[in-house]
């Protein structure tokens, strides 16, 4: 018998939620508290536990894909049928396990399908609460990104409990009556640090100065004009930079026939996907980092990296308000221009406290559901 009956039920269906849900269930294994697993199957997630040190999903809903995503962000008839299908699947794991509290992160197809599957609308006398982890996020426009933002919306509106991460998510969420609203900060300073205390000893450091670049946004990647832009953004980075390349990203570029293009910048190296401690370690020592991505916005303010963000709108705006993640419409000129003062070192950055909270994020989360 097990020395703490299990209470929460995990739902997961990509790596980024894995990632930032791992610390929580490690910690959790720490306690011997023992949780149920819901893998929805979005993206493969073995490798991803195995690096981590986290059991094997205790259900497995759909086959995981051998590529690094099941649906490309693309609304398609199989996506919609994948989605309808898995509501129930979830609906059905919760009512058979009957746990207290019902988990799931960030603004996935899988959070919001997890979130209308555990609400009170698919089950009017349910006795859990659903939980909503990094809850508040909003960029104020329902298209960028797509469809992140809508996934952020119905997430909060079918949730019990709404954890926010910083103070300004916390304002964004009190228009939500009846929820109940905590800031607890962002568990993604729990992996990153977890992680890269491991990959500090494994790692080893480039010679010289580098960017790190990360492009994946789905707003941008079926936009030809919007990726020639991003190309040239790109071409004015004048220091050495690695791109860990996305299938999609690879596909698109190819489409646009911009990659034949990119391969003949010799300043720029493409390489495969890395997992994630890697990924932490290229970040962790860069010069600086240029993306289109969400949760590298935050790994930057941790490892105090200059941010070049290629996108017209933020969710992460508190990171803007640092001083040190710069939004830039994708203008190439305003682009280049804050490249430059990057690499000559002539970017003056101020001390800032992080805006998603310090370490401990995770046991905070479990002292409030305790």
């Amino acid at each position: 018998m097990e020395k703490f009956p299990r209470k929460i039920l995990i739902v997961i269906g990509t790596k980024a939620e894995l990632i930032k849900c791992a610390p929580l269930m490690i910690e959790l294994q720490k306690q011997k508290r023992n949780y149920w697993f819901v893998h929805t199957g979005q993206h493969s997630l073995k490798d991803a536990c195995e690096k981590f040190g986290i059991k094997k999903p205790d259900f497995v809903l759909s086959s995981a894909p051998e590529i690094s995503t099941k649906f490309w962000s693309k609304i398609s008839k199989n996506s919609l049928l994948w989605s309808f299908q898995m509501i129930f699947k979830i609906r059905k794991v919760i009512r058979k396990v009957h746990p207290k509290y019902v988990i799931y992160h960030g603004d996935t197809m899988s959070t919001a399908l997890s979130s209308i599957a555990s609400s009170r609308l698919l089950n009017m006398g349910k006795r859990w609460k659903n939980v909503h982890l990094e809850a508040g996020l909003r960029s104020g426009s329902l298209i960028e990104p797509f469809p992140e933002e809508i996934s952020r919306i119905i997430c909060d509106k079918f949730s019990d409990i709404l954890l926010a991460v910083s103070k300004r998510t916390e304002r964004n969420l009190k228009k939500y009556s009846g929820k109940k609203v905590i800031n607890v900060g962002n568990t993604i300073i729990d992996s990153a640090i977890m992680v890269y205390e491991k990959a500090k000893k494994e790692g080893k450091k480039h010679g010289k100065e580098y960017a790190l670049i990360n492009i994946h946004r789905h707003e941008n990647l079926r936009n030809r004009e919007r990726m020639k832009k991003i190309v040239k953004i790109i071409n004015s980075i004048e220091i050495e930079s690695f791109w860990p390349l996305h299938d999609n990203t690879k596909h698109f570029l190819k489409e646009y026939r911009l990659l034949e293009y990119i391969k003949k910048n010799p300043k720029i190296t493409i390489m495969p996907l890395t997992d994630y401690p890697s990924f932490i370690f290229l970040i962790a020592n860069c010069k600086y980092l240029v993306t289109d991505g969400g949760s590298i916005q935050e790994e930057s303010l941790i490892f105090n990296k200059p941010c070049v963000i290629l996108r017209n709108r933020t969710e992460r705006q508190e990171g803007i308000e640092t001083g040190i993640n710069f939004l830039t419409k994708l203008n190439a000129d305003y682009s280049a221009r804050i490249i430059n003062l990057i690499e000559n070192n002539k970017l003056k950055i101020k001390k800032f406290k992080n805006p998603y909270g310090e370490e401990g994020v995770s046991k905070k989360i479990i002292e409030i559901l305790k």
